[in-house]
């Protein structure tokens, strides 16, 4: 828990998804709107997510789909250049995620100065796009060659779109990777927006020992105070879009009702310790 208020000066952190328009090389890309459209719109949901009062931020291209295990150079060149454009703009610490490449996701947190990552690091799982199988290894000294040994590490043992090839039970792909050196789990659901299974919560917590365990999707307004009395922190992105739509932009009273529900949920939490 000390590590997550570290970096966003409260336990059990509520961060935000940044979802970006699609990124050149992929279908989504407005070729006509260009960068110039991508940073506006991130600019957008940027302030209102910050508004809100979010305890952090995380960019994604979640609209570069059918998403890929290697990312194109153009796209994360792309990210970095947004990021860059809204430097200015963010206030709150923040994160970055390149579906489904972690190590185009840490080349981008180096080159950012983002605080942590998001990605598979660890396991073997069978993907909608193909088989997620990470040298973890690897990672590490690809971190500490780019002289990024601080971004922290937000490793998901549940991946969306897919399904371990093994047969270790959640508790045990969560302890070993606590082992191996990730500094926070994450739990998700089968897809974003989809509850993360609230067992799979409570294994990986049970499992995991001083390493936090965060809920990875689905996180709604009706379930936060439930998810953050087994959890150590969410990340939430589609119940805080209009209409609850993944694909639409952040709708600035779902983030103050979820950022009031998240207050109460801390508060009853710290009058049971």
């Amino acid at each position: 828990m000390s590590g997550l208020r570290a970096i966003f000066g409260v336990d059990k952190p509520l961060i935000a998804m940044c979802h970006l328009a699609g990124l050149p090389g992929r279908p989504r890309y407005d070729a006509d709107g260009g960068m110039d459209r991508v940073a506006r719109l991130a600019s957008r949901d940027l302030a209102a997510l910050q508004d809100g009062g979010v305890d952090g931020v995380l960019f994604c291209n979640e609209n570069d789909i059918p998403y890929s295990t290697s990312v194109g150079v153009e796209a994360a060149t792309a990210m970095a250049a947004v990021v860059g454009r809204l430097r200015e703009e963010i206030h709150v610490p923040f994160g970055v995620n390149l579906l489904w490449d972690p190590r185009k996701t840490l080349a981008v947190a180096a080159a950012t100065g983002a605080s942590f990552v998001r990605e598979v690091f660890t396991g073997v799982y069978d993907s909608d796009m193909g088989v997620l199988a990470p040298d973890f290894g690897e990672l590490a000294g690809y971190r500490h060659a780019l002289g990024a040994d601080d971004v922290v590490i937000f490793a998901n043992i549940t991946p969306e779109f897919s399904r371990s090839m093994g047969v270790r039970t959640v508790a045990e792909r969560a302890a070993s990777t606590a082992f191996l050196g990730a500094d926070a789990l994450l739990i998700s659901g089968p897809a974003a927006g989809v509850d993360a299974s609230l067992s799979d919560l409570r294994e990986a917590k049970n499992a995991a020992g001083a390493t936090p365990v965060l809920a990875n999707t689905g996180v709604k307004l009706e379930t936060v105070e439930t998810i953050f009395s087994l959890a150590d922190g969410a990340i939430v992105g589609t119940s805080l879009k209009v209409d609850g739509d993944t694909w639409k932009p952040v709708d600035p009273a779902r983030v103050a009702a979820m950022m009031d529900r998240v207050a109460q949920a801390r508060e009853r939490g710290a009058a049971a310790i």
